[in-house]
């Protein structure tokens, strides 16, 4: 239940009007065994399986005549611990693809310090990792600005038949390097709301830091009514030495038709350089490794694949009583041949209208280089013990929306 607050009188003192704040979260822990690790089978407590564990702060303010202040504050936490990050079951292992065949202190340095510490959520601890932003609501749209949730990110969670819950989701297929960025920090966002169509645009900035030009543009429209919802969205970033990196283009489209609902996109990957690439490619030349393995490395995290889902979901009498089945599919179109299929089954129960439990079955299949390990909404599933190694989850949980 949303608990509304009182804005501090400081607060009141500078508007000369009040405002809304309201406190919010969701808890959700489960029980989940995932298969494949080189560690073999593991059997663990996971905050945010089907969602990530939260809290959060939402103030508005109605200043009369269409115009609104608005601000989110919006943090994580791990409810088997207490912290605000989490890493991989799989630790520092990278996928085989990205190592083999590389000098063994190449090999060693990017496991151990490079890029295989940074894997996991929010391994920086910050306080509000998830969102924070203010912006105003105008007649003609709004304008939010600050750390946001990407304009892709969006379309992909929208046609998503799980919405982004639990190992199911198709957005699993991609972690190491990520093929969406969810997140975007030192953003401006545009948005306009005209009844079924909605659109975003959105610029991300520079982080400021000497040579930094890095940017992202983002952009969607969608279409949503009760029965039929359609959208389009991209996003595309350069990395800090401004050259071209990620770009996602997520296509999609849902029908819901009394209890059933069917959901499906389509996704188009391509990384021509690293995001990661110069802070990579300035460590490993610091620490006197050859240019010719450097780029080597560098070629490993290009990206170019396309991505693909279906889903069904059938409601059992009541809201938030449902099945859903669904299958997803990354195609790895170079050389490496990175493929891999997820498919499953969840089931979802209310117990209240706030409180539900959960459980999920999900079949991760990889080929070739593929090395893909089942994670939750709010955390990663990290590598399988091998290249072409499979992986199967099971997890059983409580979910509770406050």
């Amino acid at each position: 239940m949303k608990h509304t607050l009182i804005a501090a009188a400081a607060c009141l003192a500078c508007t000369g009007a009040s405002a809304q704040v309201s406190l919010y979260g969701l808890a959700d822990i489960h029980l989940t065994h995932i298969s494949g690790y080189a560690q073999g089978g593991v059997t663990r407590l996971n905050s945010g399986h089907m969602d990530g564990s939260r809290w959060g702060l939402k103030v508005e303010e109605d200043m009369g005549g269409g115009w609104k202040a608005l601000a989110t504050m919006e943090g994580r936490v791990e409810l088997e611990n207490g912290s605000l990050g989490n890493r991989p079951n799989s630790g520092n292992q990278l996928p085989d693809r990205l190592t083999v065949g590389l000098p063994p202190s190449v090999a060693n340095a990017l496991t151990n310090t490079a890029i295989g510490p940074t894997l996991g959520v929010n391994t920086t601890n910050n306080l509000f990792d998830r969102q924070a932003w203010a912006g105003l609501v105008t007649p003609v749209g709004g304008i939010l600005a600050g750390r946001q949730y990407t304009p892709a990110f969006e379309a992909l969670a929208t046609f998503d038949t799980m919405n982004t819950q639990s190992s199911l989701s198709v957005g699993q297929l991609g972690t190491v390097p990520p093929i969406v960025d969810i997140r975007y920090n030192s953003t401006v966002q545009y948005r306009i709301v005209q009844g079924p169509w909605n659109a975003a645009l959105m610029y991300g900035f520079p982080s400021g830091a000497a040579g930094d030009d890095s940017r992202l543009i983002g952009f969607n429209t969608l279409y949503k009514t009760d029965s039929f919802s359609a959208g389009i969205a991209h996003n595309t970033k350069k990395n800090t030495a401004g050259q071209q990196s990620l770009k996602t283009t997520i296509v999609g489209a849902s029908m819901n038709t009394g209890n059933w609902l069917v959901s499906g996109l389509y996704g188009r990957i391509e990384e021509p350089n690293s995001s990661s690439g110069p802070a990579l490619n300035a460590g490993l030349t610091a620490a006197g490794v050859p240019a010719v393995i450097i780029g080597n490395v560098l070629d490993r995290l290009k990206q170019d694949a396309d991505l693909l889902h279906i889903g069904l979901r059938y409601t059992l009498g009541r809201p938030g009583h449902h099945v859903t089945v669904a299958v997803n599919r990354l195609n790895d179109k170079r050389a490496a041949n990175a493929d891999v299929t997820s498919y499953g089954i969840a089931y979802a129960y209310p117990l209240s209208k706030r409180t539900s439990v959960h459980t999920v079955l999900t079949r991760f299949n990889n080929s070739g280089t593929g090395q893909v390990a089942p994670g939750g909404n709010g955390y990663l599933g990290g590598v399988t013990a091998r290249a072409g190694a499979d992986a199967t989850s099971v997890s059983v949980g409580l979910r509770h929306v406050f």
